[in-house]
């Protein structure tokens, strides 16, 4: 009978179960990515070993019970950089939570990829460009905050579509156009979208929703 070393056993459960450490290590691996685009200077992602088999020690992640990141909090961390299309592999993600920072640049449209996405709170960075379109694909979404940036552009229409979505401010940006009223965003207050230079609540079928821009 043949006797295998605990390494060998292991290289042997890898080839026929690859998918048990795959996930979590493409998780751990986008998340690494992120780190390398952030600014940190209160270490609060000191914890964020890419060694590790999976990033569900770390802090600031929380994973459900088959190891698969499910949140990101690091909101109000004194974090500054990027954010890069690596955060479309966190594919079970549920909760985006990266409020009041230092954050610049675009939004990825990759995170239109995230479908279960409930929560997403970009709110008090200093984001730019437009909102992308990809996130009419999020039909999980209840919660989207992007107020107190400097995004641009229109509303983009296809958020109209997100019948889940409960929360949505957009307040204190660059953007302009009009305000939609289709869908959930006729329940919306006004004061989601104030400070900015829309225009609205748009009349259908009168005015362009781009008028203004």
């Amino acid at each position: 009978m043949a006797s295998f070393s605990p390494l060998s056993l292991l290289f042997l459960l890898l080839l026929q179960y690859p998918f048990l450490s795959l996930s979590s290590n493409s998780e751990g691996n986008a998340l690494h990515a992120l780190r390398s685009r952030l600014s940190d200077p209160n270490n609060v992602l000191q914890s964020w070993d890419p060694t590790l088999v999976n990033p569900c020690t770390w802090f600031h992640v929380t994973c459900n019970s088959n190891n698969q990141v499910i949140r990101l909090d690091l909101g109000n961390s004194n974090i500054s950089g990027t954010l890069g299309p690596e955060l479309a592999q966190l594919h079970h993600l549920q909760y985006l939570e990266l409020y009041r920072n230092e954050l610049s640049g675009k939004i990825p449209e990759e995170l239109g990829k995230l479908k279960y996405l409930i929560s997403m709170d970009l709110y008090g960075n200093k984001l730019k460009g437009r909102i992308p379109k990809s996130f009419g694909k999020l039909k999980s979404l209840k919660f989207l905050r992007l107020n107190d940036n400097k995004l641009s552009g229109t509303i983009p229409r296809e958020l109209t579509h997100l019948k889940n979505l409960k929360v949505f401010d957009v307040s204190n940006n660059d953007l302009c156009g009009t305000i939609p009223v289709d869908g959930n965003f006729g329940s919306f207050p006004l004061e989601s979208f104030e400070n900015n230079r829309l225009n609205g609540p748009e009349l259908k079928g009168l005015v362009p929703y781009d008028f203004g821009c």
